[in-house]
């Protein structure tokens, strides 16, 4: 049917004049884009199949190619833009869900970038960290809210399990199956190089792996899908996913094609079936029920690893995070509805939840006029684009950041959006050979060891700039911020003061 044929939205732009025909842009794209043709001795392409990868681009020896917008439109409508109703011919075609990838990308207000940094000046001086002392490290898990001594008035301090860190940031959950081996690897390299962590995700985690527990958040879903006693006492934390920023309120889908060798191994199902998670944990039904998974995971690991709770940001994240924080969890993990996924229905990801620096600021509010601010440490995730975006998010509240797109950018990645077809040209999310073997881990991580040193000079700089020396004094501090273009009750939500005031 004519109707079905929906007008490439990207083109590949060739220059003939600089084209050699070499075919490195055909070997490289496992999308079949291009295509040799022998008789003329010249590429051609197929634009259909164009996901914008950037991988030809990138790769072209003579710089031949350049991906541009194809310009076809339909008739102007302000109601029915041009995305909107290929995906109403798509599912009228199939009868399927529309799947999508990575964080939601519709023009919402990104908070972060309304929100300005204080600095010091004259009464309360700078500093400066390449001569004075900057204190970057952060202990996650639950603290306790008052000095005790024994009879003898010495200190006690047999607190719960703490997670340390070097800075303020984490790698967020990505699980093995949807990004490859060697993505992993970079992850868990780059985490023990830097003295911080990452999270296995949903799946268990590849034998190969055990040897960076230290360095590991081990992740118990809806799904358990690897879960075992030796898979829990491997990490240095245990994070129980109740939800997530890209698909709050449902479960989790590894489409079977990612279910191979040993993904299927380490997720301990057989090889091609679909990974799918249930929406509920069908054991938790309450804060009690939640209660008694935390004391179980405790009980399995001897108490020797802090709990986290992962959570997506909903309108009422502070209530839910209250109960959280009195079900005997050390963590609370936000994430926001700008978080990264391998696939999620479309509907879900561009549409439910809420920015993650508003439910942020609710939380911390929440939870320090109930006085258990103490009672759990609080990591948020779901677009963290900067070193900028973490000293926000820690004046906001935050004890610490977790970071997946950025991260996944620094190995290479170029945000096509088309993770859940599994021919990532980038070699990060798939799990087909020939393409998982173009990232190569001893480069990828150090590439994340180079964003994160950079992004730990930048904090220590800011931090500097504002008159503050450690993470600590800024962790809640929202008199370090100021708002511009924000409404009376944004700035009441946040609990910052108008750029002026």
């Amino acid at each position: 049917m004519a109707v079905n044929y929906l007008y490439p939205e990207y083109e590949v732009a060739r220059n003939y004049d600089r084209c050699i025909a070499c075919r490195v842009c055909e070997r490289q794209c496992a999308n079949e884009v291009h295509e040799y043709l022998p008789d003329a001795n010249k590429m051609t392409c197929d634009d259909s199949k164009c996901v914008n990868c950037h991988r030809c681009v990138s790769l072209c020896p003579t710089r031949a190619l350049k991906i541009v917008r194809s310009g076809n439109t339909y008739k102007e409508n302000a109601n029915w833009s041009r995305k909107t109703i290929d995906e109403l011919y798509k599912q009228a075609g199939t009868g399927g869900v529309l799947l999508s990838s990575m964080g939601n990308p519709e023009d919402y207000p990104v908070y972060f970038d309304k929100l300005l940094l204080n600095a010091s000046q004259v009464t309360n001086p700078s500093i400066d960290p390449l001569r004075e002392p900057m204190e970057t490290t952060v202990f996650l898990g639950a603290k306790p809210q008052d000095i005790r001594r024994d009879n003898f008035g010495r200190l006690l301090t047999d607190i719960p399990p703490h997670l340390k860190l070097s800075m303020p940031v984490m790698f967020s959950a990505m699980s093995y199956g949807s990004i490859s081996y060697n993505a992993h690897e970079s992850l868990a390299r780059a985490s023990e190089a830097l003295g911080i962590f990452y999270n296995t995700g949903e799946g268990g985690l590849h034998e190969d792996f055990y040897k960076y527990g230290k360095n590991t958040i081990v992740q118990v879903a809806s799904g358990r899908f690897g879960v075992h006693k030796d898979y829990l006492n491997s990490g240095a934390a245990i994070e129980i996913k109740m939800g997530q920023g890209a698909k709050p309120g449902i479960g989790g889908h590894l489409p079977g094609h990612k279910i191979v060798g040993d993904v299927s191994r380490t997720r301990m199902i057989p090889e091609g079936s679909d990974a799918i998670s249930p929406a509920p944990h069908h054991d938790i039904y309450s804060i009690e029920d939640l209660r008694q998974l935390v004391f179980s995971l405790k009980e399995a690991s001897n108490y020797t690893k802090p709990v986290i709770v992962k959570i997506a940001a909903v309108h009422n994240v502070s209530a839910i995070a209250s109960g959280i924080a009195r079900s005997g969890a050390d963590i609370v993990a936000i994430d926001g509805f700008r978080g990264g996924t391998g696939a999620a229905p479309t509907r879900i990801r561009d549409n439910v939840g809420i920015p993650v620096e508003l439910a942020l600021a609710s939380v911390d509010k929440q939870l320090r006029d109930e006085g258990i601010r103490d009672n759990v440490s609080i990591v948020v995730g779901g677009g963290i684009r900067s070193s900028a975006d973490v000293i926000k998010a820690v004046a906001l509240g935050a004890d610490c950041v977790y970071i997946g797109t950025a991260a996944l950018m620094a190995l290479g990645c170029h945000l096509c959006r088309s993770c859940h077809g599994g021919k990532c040209n980038w070699g990060i999310a798939t799990q087909v050979p020939k393409l998982t073997k173009r990232l190569n881990p001893n480069i990828g991580f150090k590439r994340l060891v180079n964003l994160m040193t950079a992004w730990q000079h930048e904090i220590k700089e800011m931090m500097g700039g504002m008159g503050i020396n450690s993470i600590e004094s800024l962790k809640g501090n929202r008199l370090m911020l100021r708002g511009v273009g924000l409404n009376e009750k944004e700035l009441e939500i946040l609990g910052v003061k108008y750029a002026g005031e």
